[in-house]
């Protein structure tokens, strides 16, 4: 053997020690383990510098930071909710499944989220249609207004946003947002300088800053919330920018599910947004107290309340994946069917069992995906998952006109989920997510018509279909689907 070769030879066993060494440094999944063994091994130098920015997790001091709410006032905020919801009539979580039951102490214990009662829902699936109802809610406020969004465009509908913040700033309402700078590329300082100039206040969030010397370049912001006086929320898929009103010639019509909440459970809202600015802002003169202010109990009667448990989780939930496990607890207290709607499909072999075992049970369970992508990696792991299941039992729907962003699931006739969170591992373990899940019938057969009025925009994944997809594209997806964990 030459010495080039002994040199090469000496490069390879060296790079792959370090590899190993350096993938299990950190507790993880076996599925990502492996997926980073091969990134590291087979793209040398490269493969370590990809995990330097995205594979090392969040560092110490992110995590102190977010564990510095106030604990007593959150508490007195959540006995507040209690004490409230014994005045309002409602379909207990005793009277549905025992899982639901289950469902809303596992939450309690683990996210500290409370079942909030008074509260009004109504759902936009469209995007003009969710700013116009938005936009009114703005400039009707008068004490307060949050907002949080992963993107937030410089483009027609994010300035026009922007103009109503600068103006219900100079007047004196109090206007913070908090944005991730990797989803909102051209929001600089520059773009917010009016608003702040009129006294709103504006941060990234915590995981954009010091990347160099942090390396948090995985970990985004993908909540997407706004509270406004603290009594009416916001929530669901829509982020701020004109694609998202259908106005994209690559997406064309943009399908996606976002909910208006009046009450009690704005309240979790404001508490996630207040922990959010807190970790995020750089002195301690500017973190956010919990005043009295931001949590006001509706003004208007709400006789028949809607149950729900609005739950946020993170790489910052140390090894707890609350609202993974949240939709595993929900498929597996089906009866008669499991309804699922994703822009992106890579689940873990936690979530692939739940769903396996449903179908081996006999439950309807259906998935609805789009039929083009946003991201190619993830849309042939997507693609690969969906042949998978498929071949299982699973009813696949590849969404055709425009792009599905959706993020629900719908159990029977009696519980439902909706928010940011996407079935895939990045939305499981590394983003900063928020989900609501709902207690409530009704709800449940509203989101089951919506989910019956898309699949007529739909086509049916068949065998033959699978069948004839190439060599190639067969490629693509078992060589994404290797990369899944670290997508």
């Amino acid at each position: 053997m030459g010495i080039i070769e002994q040199i090469i030879l000496f490069i390879f066993i060296a790079n792959a020690i370090g590899a190993i060494i350096t993938v299990f440094r950190k507790p993880r999944n076996i599925t990502t383990i492996w997926a980073w063994l091969l990134t590291l091994i087979f793209l040398p130098v490269i493969g370590f510098l990809i995990y330097a920015f995205c594979g090392r997790g969040i560092d110490g001091e992110t995590m102190y930071r977010f564990e510095q709410e106030d604990e007593k006032r959150v508490k007195e905020i959540n006995e507040m909710i209690r004490q409230d919801n014994q005045h309002v009539d409602y379909n207990e979580p005793d009277q549905l499944y025992p899982t639901a039951k289950a469902l809303v102490k596992f939450f309690q214990n683990l996210d500290e989220s409370p079942l909030a009662i008074r509260n009004e829902l109504e759902f936009f699936l469209d995007g003009k249609d969710k700013f116009e109802r938005l936009f009114i809610d703005l400039e009707a406020a008068e004490s307060n207004i949050h907002v949080e969004y992963y993107a937030f465009f410089n483009d027609r509908i994010g300035n026009r946003f922007l103009r109503i913040l600068e103006k219900k700033a100079a007047e004196g309402v109090e206007v913070r947002m908090i944005y991730d700078p990797w989803g909102s590329p051209k929001t600089n300082r520059k773009f917010f300088e009016t608003l702040i100039k009129n006294g709103g206040k504006v941060t990234p969030f915590i995981t954009s800053k010091n990347i160099l010397a942090k390396t948090r370049l995985n970990y985004h912001l993908h909540r997407k919330i706004v509270v406004i006086d603290g009594q009416i929320g916001w929530t669901g898929g829509f982020n701020v920018g004109d694609q998202y009103l259908g106005e994209s010639e690559r997406f064309g019509r943009w399908r996606d599910t976002h909910g208006r909440i009046e009450g009690t459970a704005s309240f979790t809202l404001q508490e996630i947004f207040i922990r959010d600015w807190n970790a995020s802002v750089a002195n301690k003169e500017d973190r956010m107290a919990y005043f009295p202010e931001y949590f006001v109990l509706p003004e208007k009667e709400i006789r028949k309340g809607v149950p729900m448990q609005i739950v946020a989780d993170g790489p910052d939930s140390a090894e707890e994946q609350i609202i993974k496990d949240g939709f595993v607890r929900l498929i597996m207290s089906a009866e008669k069917s499991v309804w699922i709607q994703s822009p992106y499909l890579v689940p873990d072999e936690t979530m692939i069992s739940a769903i396996l075992i449903a179908v081996r049970s006999g439950i309807d369970v259906r998935i609805m995906v789009p039929n083009m992508p946003d991201h190619p990696f993830i849309y042939r792991a997507t693609q690969y998952y969906a042949n998978f299941l498929h071949q299982r039992g699973v009813k696949i729907y590849h969404y055709t006109d425009g792009f599905i962003h959706a993020k629900t699931i719908v159990v029977d006739d009696e519980l439902a989920t909706f928010g940011s969170t996407n079935q895939d591992i990045r939305s499981y373990e590394l983003n900063f997510e928020v989900s609501s899940f709902i207690y409530d019938p009704a709800v449940a057969k509203q989101f089951r018509e919506i989910f019956e009025a898309d699949m007529e925009n739909c086509i049916l994944l068949t065998d033959e279909m699978i069948a004839n997809q190439s060599h190639w594209l067969n490629f693509k997806q078992r060589f994404s689907r290797l990369l899944s964990p670290v997508l």
